[in-house]
């Protein structure tokens, strides 16, 4: 009998898991008073389509068909509002981050709004899901006149499943400049430990929040805003500071759906387009 030897190696190298990457860029022009698309570009799992609307502005919604992000995994999207265009940002769905087995999904988003533009960038929720890590940047670069209306909800974990997702990890940073200007910046950050979500002073237990900016085209105009939506506001944790040009709205919620129904008036003071779309409706 003779014995067979088969050189076995140590140690196996690491699996390699597909990752999703996209990248989605639009940009505008105006024709005849209304805003129409100039170019479009969509590669990997970015995807942009432009539905139909009765309003002169234009509205495109992004779709990230790998079906959510994980650990690894990296969209980039970019939009270019033509000077007085009117352009409605909004996404198919809530996105989702998906358990990370140890890399962290990043999300980049660059926005130009040219003199006297508005953009609404209206992406619906997102929802964190139990060991998530999400890294997301909001760039955005106005100019003279420009306006811009930005939400970011966060939902910690499905409320169906009774889910509270306190080992998610969120970074969220936000620059908004006017003129090459920095007029707004602000980080959320939650870095996976419960006491930060229970503190009074923080989520107070809440297991939805939302960011809102509105940056109007002078002091006078966002002044005159805000005392229309204060009026408005309904009765809850949430509350709006005008600084500037600047009217900047927190909120949070027990559920998602309690946190919508609070922002969605307050939304359409502030669009551009003068409706919300319809992806937005309850």
């Amino acid at each position: 009998m003779v014995a067979l030897k088969f050189a076995v190696p140590e140690k196996f190298p690491a699996a390699r898991l597909q990752r999703a990457r996209g990248i989605g860029r639009i940009s505008t022009k105006q024709r005849d008073s209304r805003t129409v698309l100039d170019t479009l570009f969509q590669e990997g799992c970015s995807k942009i389509r432009l539905p139909n609307t009765h309003s002169s502005a234009l509205e495109a919604v992004l779709i990230n068909t790998a079906g959510g992000i994980t650990g690894g995994d990296h969209l980039a999207w970019a939009a270019d509002v033509a000077a007085g265009g009117r352009l409605v940002l909004t996404t198919q769905a809530c996105e989702r981050s998906y358990r990370s087995t140890g890399d962290v999904a990043q999300v980049h988003i660059d926005l130009k709004v040219r003199a006297g533009a508005h953009l609404d960038w209206l992406p619906q929720e997102t929802i964190l899901f139990e060991a998530s890590k999400l890294h997301r940047w909001l760039n955005v670069d106005l100019e003279e006149a420009a306006t811009l209306t930005a939400i970011e909800a966060v939902l910690l974990g499905r409320d169906a499943m009774g889910e509270d997702a306190y080992d998610a990890i969120l970074r969220d940073n936000w620059r908004v400049r006017r003129n090459g200007r920095l007029i707004h910046a602000e980080a959320t950050s939650l870095s996976g430990q419960g006491n930060e979500r229970d503190a009074p002073s923080l989520l107070a237990g809440n297991k939805a929040f939302a960011s809102i900016l509105h940056i109007a085209a002078n002091d006078d105009a966002a002044a005159a805003l805000a005392t229309r939506i204060q009026q408005r506001l309904p009765d809850g944790a949430i509350a709006l500071s005008v600084n500037g040009p600047r009217l900047v709205i927190r909120a949070m919620a027990e559920t998602g759906l309690a946190l919508r129904r609070m922002i969605v008036p307050t939304l359409y003071e502030l669009t551009g387009a003068g409706s919300l779309p319809r992806l937005w409706h309850l």
